[in-house]
């Protein structure tokens, strides 16, 4: 298994999430990058979210720093240009054991950030109610898509789909349910 697939992961802890999607294109809003329509609801996009008087430049860059604990790779990565990459040079030797445990919980309590922080976001992800919500990763080398996104097959999207799943849960209830480690942020003391 690579290192880095989180579907171990997501099939051990998290099985309600564990699953091939099909979504019709017609009938779909796709994040693809964050200059383009519907950007914003991708987790690269430019929406400051502030947790204990840190401001995090992204929801990835929350995200990504969530799976550290100790001083080194947590300002690494604070400071980087791309956090998920620098993130990636770490996980091997500091990613907290219980990564894998978390990983759904992480994102959704960025996101709920990113909402309940972001009033653009949150109108951005209210004018898609009636869409599906999918991560397209047609363009990437890859032939299949990782678990956050899906690759377009004809006429539709297929794969995991775990952002999109995420983002249309949080559209259509005002929140997502997560519970989180109690150390879970206390990488922001680093930060202070």
């Amino acid at each position: 298994m690579n290192f880095y697939s989180i579907a171990t992961f997501i099939q051990k802890f998290y099985p309600q999430y564990y699953s091939i999607e099909t979504y019709p294109v017609a009938d779909s809003v796709t994040i693809r990058k964050v200059k383009e329509l519907w950007g914003i609801l991708g987790n690269f996009a430019s929406t400051p979210i502030i947790i204990d008087n840190v401001s995090f430049k992204t929801s990835e860059q929350l995200f990504q720093m969530m799976k550290f604990k100790d001083a080194e790779p947590v300002l690494a990565v604070y400071h980087a240009n791309n956090p998920k990459m620098t993130a990636k040079h770490w996980e091997k030797t500091h990613r907290r054991e219980d990564w894998g445990q978390m990983i759904v919980d992480a994102m959704k309590f960025c996101l709920v950030q990113k909402y309940e922080q972001s009033e653009a976001f949150r109108q951005e992800l209210e004018r898609s109610k009636g869409k599906y919500i999918v991560e397209d990763q047609t363009s990437f080398p890859k032939k299949t898509p990782d678990t956050w996104g899906v690759k377009q097959r004809g006429d539709n999207f297929v794969g995991p789909n775990l952002l999109g799943r995420l983002l249309m849960e949080l559209r259509d209830n005002g929140k997502l349910d997560y519970a989180l480690p109690a150390d879970a942020t206390k990488f922001i003391e680093h930060l202070k």
